[in-house]
Protein backbone atom coordinates (compact mmCIF):
# COMPACT_ATOMS: atom_id res chain seq x y z
CA UNK A 1 0.00 0.00 0.00
CA UNK A 2 1.42 3.42 -0.94
CA UNK A 3 1.87 6.31 1.47
CA UNK A 4 -0.76 8.25 -0.41
CA UNK A 5 -3.45 5.60 0.07
CA UNK A 6 -2.57 5.28 3.74
CA UNK A 7 -3.35 8.97 4.35
CA UNK A 8 -7.15 8.92 4.66
CA UNK A 9 -7.40 12.10 6.71
CA UNK A 10 -9.45 14.89 5.19
CA UNK A 11 -8.35 18.54 4.90
CA UNK A 12 -10.02 19.39 8.22
CA UNK A 13 -8.21 16.55 10.02
CA UNK A 14 -4.88 17.52 8.50
CA UNK A 15 -5.44 21.16 9.52
CA UNK A 16 -6.21 20.07 13.07
CA UNK A 17 -3.06 17.93 13.11
CA UNK A 18 -0.94 20.88 11.94
CA UNK A 19 -2.40 23.00 14.73
CA UNK A 20 -1.59 20.29 17.30
CA UNK A 21 1.98 20.00 16.01
CA UNK A 22 2.49 23.77 16.13
CA UNK A 23 0.93 24.17 19.58
CA UNK A 24 3.11 21.42 21.04
CA UNK A 25 6.27 22.92 19.61
CA UNK A 26 5.42 26.45 20.76
CA UNK A 27 4.56 25.16 24.25
CA UNK A 28 8.04 23.62 24.59
CA UNK A 29 10.05 26.12 22.56
CA UNK A 30 11.69 27.96 25.46
CA UNK A 31 12.70 24.66 27.03
CA UNK A 32 14.14 23.36 23.75
CA UNK A 33 16.07 26.58 23.19
CA UNK A 34 17.53 26.33 26.70
CA UNK A 35 18.59 22.71 26.14
CA UNK A 36 20.30 23.61 22.87
CA UNK A 37 21.89 26.78 24.26
CA UNK A 38 23.30 25.01 27.32
CA UNK A 39 24.79 22.37 25.06
CA UNK A 40 26.26 24.89 22.60
CA UNK A 41 26.83 28.22 24.36
CA UNK A 42 25.68 29.87 21.14
CA UNK A 43 22.21 31.35 20.72
CA UNK A 44 22.60 31.52 16.94
CA UNK A 45 23.42 27.81 16.75
CA UNK A 46 20.64 27.03 19.23
CA UNK A 47 18.15 28.75 16.92
CA UNK A 48 19.44 26.65 14.01
CA UNK A 49 18.90 23.53 16.12
CA UNK A 50 15.33 24.61 16.86
CA UNK A 51 14.66 25.09 13.17
CA UNK A 52 15.94 21.58 12.44
CA UNK A 53 13.92 20.19 15.34
CA UNK A 54 10.77 21.84 13.99
CA UNK A 55 11.30 20.37 10.52
CA UNK A 56 11.55 16.88 11.98
CA UNK A 57 8.69 17.39 14.42
CA UNK A 58 6.40 18.74 11.68
CA UNK A 59 6.41 15.31 10.04
CA UNK A 60 5.27 13.50 13.19
CA UNK A 61 1.72 12.69 14.23
CA UNK A 62 1.61 14.11 17.78
CA UNK A 63 -1.31 11.84 18.60
CA UNK A 64 0.93 8.76 18.63
CA UNK A 65 3.69 10.40 20.74
CA UNK A 66 3.31 9.33 24.37
CA UNK A 67 5.50 12.10 25.83
CA UNK A 68 5.84 15.11 23.55
CA UNK A 69 8.34 16.89 25.82
CA UNK A 70 10.67 13.89 25.90
CA UNK A 71 10.33 13.35 22.15
CA UNK A 72 11.14 16.97 21.33
CA UNK A 73 14.06 17.05 23.78
CA UNK A 74 15.42 13.91 22.13
CA UNK A 75 15.30 15.48 18.66
CA UNK A 76 16.85 18.70 19.95
CA UNK A 77 19.66 16.83 21.70
CA UNK A 78 20.58 14.87 18.60
CA UNK A 79 20.67 17.98 16.44
CA UNK A 80 22.65 19.90 19.08
CA UNK A 81 25.26 17.14 19.29
CA UNK A 82 25.90 17.49 15.57
CA UNK A 83 26.26 21.26 15.92
CA UNK A 84 28.48 20.87 19.00
CA UNK A 85 31.05 18.89 17.06
CA UNK A 86 31.02 21.44 14.22
CA UNK A 87 31.27 24.31 16.72
CA UNK A 88 34.26 22.62 18.31
CA UNK A 89 36.10 22.73 15.00
CA UNK A 90 35.27 26.44 14.62
CA UNK A 91 36.63 27.18 18.08
CA UNK A 92 39.99 25.65 17.15
CA UNK A 93 40.62 28.54 14.75
CA UNK A 94 38.93 31.23 16.87
CA UNK A 95 41.05 34.32 17.54
CA UNK A 96 41.61 34.81 21.27
CA UNK A 97 39.43 33.43 24.09
CA UNK A 98 36.03 32.04 23.08
CA UNK A 99 33.15 33.01 25.35
CA UNK A 100 29.49 31.95 25.20
CA UNK A 101 27.06 34.26 23.46
CA UNK A 102 25.47 36.40 26.21
CA UNK A 103 21.71 36.43 26.71
CA UNK A 104 19.76 39.28 28.26
CA UNK A 105 17.47 37.48 30.72
CA UNK A 106 14.58 38.57 32.92
CA UNK A 107 15.44 39.40 36.54
CA UNK A 108 13.16 36.60 37.79
CA UNK A 109 15.43 33.98 36.21
CA UNK A 110 17.74 34.53 39.18
CA UNK A 111 14.95 33.29 41.48
CA UNK A 112 15.28 29.81 39.97
CA UNK A 113 18.72 29.15 41.41
CA UNK A 114 19.36 25.94 39.47
CA UNK A 115 18.30 27.45 36.14
CA UNK A 116 20.32 30.63 36.71
CA UNK A 117 23.38 28.58 37.63
CA UNK A 118 23.02 26.34 34.58
CA UNK A 119 22.93 29.23 32.07
CA UNK A 120 25.54 31.38 33.82
CA UNK A 121 28.70 32.27 31.95
CA UNK A 122 30.78 30.54 34.61
CA UNK A 123 28.87 27.26 34.26
CA UNK A 124 28.82 27.37 30.47
CA UNK A 125 32.60 27.71 30.52
CA UNK A 126 32.81 24.69 32.82
CA UNK A 127 30.59 22.76 30.40
CA UNK A 128 33.03 23.66 27.62
CA UNK A 129 35.55 21.35 29.29
CA UNK A 130 33.27 18.31 28.85
CA UNK A 131 33.25 16.04 25.80
CA UNK A 132 30.11 16.46 23.64
CA UNK A 133 28.29 13.37 24.92
CA UNK A 134 29.26 14.14 28.53
CA UNK A 135 27.89 17.64 28.12
CA UNK A 136 24.60 16.39 26.68
CA UNK A 137 24.18 13.82 29.46
CA UNK A 138 25.03 16.33 32.20
CA UNK A 139 22.67 19.00 30.86
CA UNK A 140 19.76 16.61 30.36
CA UNK A 141 20.16 14.84 33.70
CA UNK A 142 21.32 17.55 36.08
CA UNK A 143 19.44 20.54 34.69
CA UNK A 144 16.32 19.07 33.11
CA UNK A 145 15.99 15.85 35.16
CA UNK A 146 15.53 13.66 32.08
CA UNK A 147 15.37 9.93 32.84
CA UNK A 148 18.41 7.83 32.02
CA UNK A 149 16.45 5.70 29.53
CA UNK A 150 15.38 8.80 27.61
CA UNK A 151 18.90 10.24 27.64
CA UNK A 152 20.19 6.91 26.32
CA UNK A 153 17.87 7.18 23.32
CA UNK A 154 18.92 10.77 22.69
CA UNK A 155 22.68 10.14 22.73
CA UNK A 156 22.74 6.62 21.30
CA UNK A 157 24.11 4.88 24.40
CA UNK A 158 22.83 2.21 26.77
CA UNK A 159 21.23 3.37 30.04
CA UNK A 160 24.11 1.76 31.96
CA UNK A 161 26.66 3.70 29.91
CA UNK A 162 24.69 6.92 30.42
CA UNK A 163 24.79 6.43 34.19
CA UNK A 164 28.57 6.06 34.08
CA UNK A 165 28.91 9.14 31.85
CA UNK A 166 26.67 11.13 34.19
CA UNK A 167 28.77 10.11 37.20
CA UNK A 168 32.01 11.22 35.48
CA UNK A 169 30.47 14.47 34.26
CA UNK A 170 29.11 15.36 37.72
CA UNK A 171 32.51 14.82 39.30
CA UNK A 172 34.19 16.84 36.57
CA UNK A 173 31.80 19.77 36.96
CA UNK A 174 31.82 19.64 40.77
CA UNK A 175 35.60 20.11 40.78
CA UNK A 176 35.27 23.28 38.69
CA UNK A 177 32.13 24.94 40.08
CA UNK A 178 32.29 28.30 41.89
CA UNK A 179 34.01 27.91 45.25
CA UNK A 180 31.13 29.18 47.38
CA UNK A 181 27.46 29.92 46.89
CA UNK A 182 26.30 33.52 46.81
CA UNK A 183 22.76 34.86 46.99
CA UNK A 184 21.29 36.91 44.16
CA UNK A 185 21.17 39.95 46.47
CA UNK A 186 24.83 39.59 47.43
CA UNK A 187 25.81 39.18 43.78
CA UNK A 188 23.92 42.36 42.87
CA UNK A 189 25.64 44.22 45.71
CA UNK A 190 29.08 43.07 44.54
CA UNK A 191 28.39 43.98 40.91
CA UNK A 192 27.04 47.39 41.92
CA UNK A 193 30.15 48.06 44.02
CA UNK A 194 32.24 47.03 41.02
CA UNK A 195 30.30 49.38 38.73
CA UNK A 196 30.72 52.37 41.05
CA UNK A 197 34.45 51.71 41.43
CA UNK A 198 34.99 51.48 37.68
CA UNK A 199 32.90 54.57 36.90
CA UNK A 200 34.70 56.70 39.49
CA UNK A 201 38.13 55.27 38.72
CA UNK A 202 38.54 54.35 42.40
CA UNK A 203 41.36 51.83 42.18
CA UNK A 204 41.24 50.81 45.83
CA UNK A 205 37.49 50.15 45.82
CA UNK A 206 37.99 48.13 42.66
CA UNK A 207 40.71 46.06 44.27
CA UNK A 208 38.40 45.53 47.26
CA UNK A 209 35.84 43.62 45.12
CA UNK A 210 38.31 41.70 42.95
CA UNK A 211 39.71 38.39 44.16
CA UNK A 212 43.54 38.34 44.19
CA UNK A 213 43.50 35.65 41.48
CA UNK A 214 40.68 37.16 39.39
CA UNK A 215 40.78 36.32 35.68
CA UNK A 216 39.54 38.60 32.88
CA UNK A 217 38.66 36.98 29.56
CA UNK A 218 37.85 39.19 26.57
CA UNK A 219 36.22 37.85 23.42
CA UNK A 220 36.68 40.00 20.33
CA UNK A 221 36.70 37.14 17.85
CA UNK A 222 39.38 38.84 15.81
CA UNK A 223 36.77 41.43 14.79
CA UNK A 224 37.36 44.08 17.45
CA UNK A 225 40.24 44.80 19.79
CA UNK A 226 40.52 42.43 22.75
CA UNK A 227 43.20 40.76 24.82
CA UNK A 228 44.31 37.56 23.13
CA UNK A 229 45.22 35.92 26.44
CA UNK A 230 43.63 35.93 29.90
CA UNK A 231 44.47 38.88 32.16
CA UNK A 232 45.27 37.43 35.58
CA UNK A 233 45.49 39.08 39.01
CA UNK A 234 43.61 41.94 40.68
CA UNK A 235 46.12 44.68 39.90
CA UNK A 236 46.46 43.73 36.23
CA UNK A 237 42.69 43.47 35.77
CA UNK A 238 42.06 46.75 37.60
CA UNK A 239 44.59 48.48 35.39
CA UNK A 240 42.74 47.36 32.26
CA UNK A 241 39.35 48.37 33.62
CA UNK A 242 40.45 51.82 34.77
CA UNK A 243 41.78 52.61 31.29
CA UNK A 244 38.50 51.93 29.52
CA UNK A 245 36.10 53.49 32.02
CA UNK A 246 36.62 57.13 31.03
CA UNK A 247 34.98 56.83 27.59
CA UNK A 248 32.09 54.48 28.34
CA UNK A 249 28.86 54.19 30.32
CA UNK A 250 27.96 51.11 32.34
CA UNK A 251 24.37 49.88 32.36
CA UNK A 252 23.27 47.30 34.95
CA UNK A 253 21.53 44.28 33.44
CA UNK A 254 20.78 40.61 33.98
CA UNK A 255 22.81 38.44 31.64
CA UNK A 256 22.55 34.66 31.65
CA UNK A 257 20.63 34.80 34.91
CA UNK A 258 23.22 36.86 36.79
CA UNK A 259 23.77 40.59 37.47
CA UNK A 260 26.04 42.00 34.77
CA UNK A 261 26.97 45.22 32.99
CA UNK A 262 26.36 46.40 29.46
CA UNK A 263 29.11 48.75 28.34
CA UNK A 264 28.00 51.44 25.91
CA UNK A 265 30.23 53.61 23.75
CA UNK A 266 28.54 56.65 22.20
CA UNK A 267 25.19 55.10 23.12
CA UNK A 268 25.84 51.82 21.29
CA UNK A 269 26.43 48.44 22.93
CA UNK A 270 30.16 47.82 22.88
CA UNK A 271 30.72 45.06 25.43
CA UNK A 272 28.79 42.81 27.77
CA UNK A 273 30.56 42.02 31.03
CA UNK A 274 29.35 39.00 32.97
CA UNK A 275 30.92 38.04 36.28
CA UNK A 276 31.58 35.10 38.52
CA UNK A 277 31.20 35.97 42.21
CA UNK A 278 32.62 33.65 44.87
CA UNK A 279 32.17 34.47 48.56
CA UNK A 280 31.61 38.17 47.87
CA UNK A 281 34.55 38.67 45.52
CA UNK A 282 34.67 38.71 41.73
CA UNK A 283 36.79 35.78 40.58
CA UNK A 284 35.92 35.87 36.89
CA UNK A 285 35.15 38.64 34.40
CA UNK A 286 33.84 37.66 30.98
CA UNK A 287 33.84 40.55 28.51
CA UNK A 288 32.16 39.76 25.19
CA UNK A 289 33.02 42.32 22.51
CA UNK A 290 32.56 40.32 19.31
CA UNK A 291 29.68 42.15 17.55
CA UNK A 292 28.39 38.87 16.14
CA UNK A 293 27.63 37.74 19.69
CA UNK A 294 25.85 40.89 20.87
CA UNK A 295 22.75 40.81 18.67
CA UNK A 296 20.48 39.34 21.38
CA UNK A 297 21.49 41.73 24.16
CA UNK A 298 18.98 44.34 23.05
CA UNK A 299 16.01 42.14 24.01
CA UNK A 300 15.24 39.56 26.66
CA UNK A 301 15.55 35.88 25.82
CA UNK A 302 13.24 33.48 27.64
CA UNK A 303 14.88 30.43 29.19
CA UNK A 304 13.14 27.63 31.08
CA UNK A 305 13.44 24.06 32.29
Amino acid sequence: MSDRTKDTAGPQDRGSRRNDVTEAFVAHRNLLFTVAYEMLGSAADAEDVLQETWLRWAGVDPGIVRDQRAYLVRITTRQALGHLRTLGRRKESYVGPWLPEPLLTAPDVAEDVELADSVSMAMLLVLETLAPTERAVFVLREVFDVAYDEIAEAVGKTPAAVRQIAHRARAHVAARRPRGSVSAADARHTVEAFRRAVETGDLQRLLDVLAPDVVLLTDGGGVVRAALAPVVGAEAVAGVLCRIAATTTLQPAHVNGDPALIVRLDGEIDTVVAMRVDEGLITGLYAVRNPEKLSRVGRETAVSR
